[in-house]
Order: C-alpha cells, then sequence, then structure tokens
C-alpha cells in the first residue's frame, strides 16, 4: 500500500470517528507512530489543561518591615487576557495596596502577620476565576529587648538590653536611660550614641548608676535615625513598678 492510500484511510478514520461522537468537540492530532506512520492524539485535555487559570505565588510572601518600600507582582498562567486581580477576604497591611493588574506594593505602617485571600479573573466568556490564599509578615526592622532587666543591687540600679537592627540600613543610634523618683526628677544611668551597622543582631548595651535612697521607674529609650531616607525608629522599655533603693550612697 503506498504512501497516499494510508494517509487517505487515516483520514477516513477521522471522519467516522467524529460522526461516532456526535461532533462532540474532540481534537485529534497527527503523530508519529512506533513504524513511522501516523497515529491520532486526542489532544482535547492537554488544550484544556492549558488554559486552566493557575495562581503561580507562593502562599507566603517575602517578609517586610515597617516603612520599607515594599513591591511583589501577582502572577498566573492560562485563562484569556486581561487578568484582573482582587482582595476577597482579610486585610492587607496598612500602606500597602493591590492594584487590579495583580501589583502588590506600598510601605506597611506597623508590623504584624497579615492573611488575606487574593482572587484573579480572566477576560473569557465564560469567565474563569479562582482564589488563592496569602501570608505577609511585618517583621520589627528596629527592636530593643531587655538583656538584664533593670534591679537594685545596694544603692545602684543596673541592667542590660540588647538592640537589632534587621533593616538595610545603617543608623545612626542615640540610646539613653533615665532613672525617674516618685517627685518626678529624673537622673540618667545609661547614654550612648554610634553607628548600629545594618544586619546588627542582639548588641548588648549596659546601663547603671549609684543613686540616692528612693523609688525609681526606670526608662530606656533606642531612636534610630536614617538620615538619607528621612526615616525614625524609636522603641522603649520601662519598668512595671518603681524600683526601691533602701541603702544611702
Amino acid at each position: 500500500m503506498t504512501q497516499v492510500h494510508r494517509l487517505r484511510r487515516v483520514v477516513d478514520m477521522v471522519v467516522l470517528m467524529a460522526f461516532a461522537v456526535g461532533m462532540s468537540g474532540c481534537q485529534f492530532g497527527f503523530v508519529p507512530g512506533g513504524d513511522g506512520q501516523p497515529e491520532l492524539q486526542d489532544t482535547t485535555a492537554a488544550t484544556q489543561d492549558e488554559q486552566r487559570l493557575v495562581i503561580e505565588n507562593d502562599s507566603e510572601l517575602p517578609d517586610t518591615y515597617p516603612h520599607a518600600v515594599y513591591e511583589v507582582r501577582f502572577r498566573a498562567h492560562g485563562g484569556v487576557p486581561a487578568l484582573h486581580w482582587k482582595l476577597e477576604k482579610g486585610a492587607l497591611p496598612p500602606g500597602i495596596k493591590l492594584e487590579e493588574d495583580g501589583l502588590l506594593h506600598g510601605q506597611p505602617e506597623h508590623t504584624g502577620e497579615f492573611q488575606f485571600t487574593l482572587s484573579v479573573t480572566d477576560g473569557g466568556k465564560p469567565q474563569q476565576s479562582v482564589q488563592k490564599g496569602f501570608v505577609l509578615r511585618v517583621r520589627a526592622a528596629f527592636s530593643l529587648n531587655w538583656k538584664m532587666p533593670a534591679r537594685v543591687s545596694g544603692n545602684r540600679i543596673d541592667g542590660s538590653v540588647e538592640v537589632s537592627n534587621t533593616t538595610p540600613d545603617d543608623m545612626d543610634l542615640t540610646f539613653y536611660v533615665l532613672d525617674v523618683a516618685e517627685n518626678g526628677r529624673a537622673t540618667a544611668i545609661g547614654y550612648q550614641h554610634f553607628l548600629l551597622r545594618r544586619g546588627t543582631i542582639s548588641k548588648e548595651l549596659p546601663f547603671g548608676e549609684t543613686l540616692p535612697h528612693g523609688g525609681y521607674v526606670v526608662h530606656v529609650d533606642a531612636v534610630g535615625e536614617v538620615p538619607p531616607k528621612n526615616l525614625i525608629y524609636r522603641e522603649n522599655l520601662q519598668t512595671p513598678s518603681a524600683l526601691q533603693v533602701t541603702v544611702g550612697p
């Protein structure tokens, strides 16, 4: 049998199969067989998979920190252009917004973990629409924590804190500690001013001073400035109650 005759037989088979299924929309393609002859292949399932709308981004979005410039582009494959994105449930961090084209951007105002659900809808008729949940964590860029909480030792109040800078910027740090007596008089018992390098984690800052007898509330303040970006970070700590110094100097 000649090659032409073989091809005619294959075409006849296609016509018969199409009528047999009532022209239901099945699609067939020719692929080489093992013997080099054309064979039939159903391409309907593959085409449907390619057209199915799927959101590509991972559920956990990149972390950020307060006042940092943030930008993430949501992407999807399949469907019919153009795609339209929408916030369905939950809340975005204050200062962050979602554009209809899938751009998430802005500068978050404060720390927190934010969970929300987005949808994307295509331009097909009928339209396809899918949803997916996401998590965005706004972490503390500048933190101040007790290392050794303020305490009385004889006629002194001593302690230490830890400071961290996880922003991408070096910051000009001012650190000071005040003991405030019951009559409102404040005494400085700690002060430092230095460049806190980016990526610094848990740098210890001690403080302490000899004081007259009386009760004192300890106030710890740390202010980090990034002048080129006009950014100011501030954290503070305070003892929950007055510390009593009972031994005179």
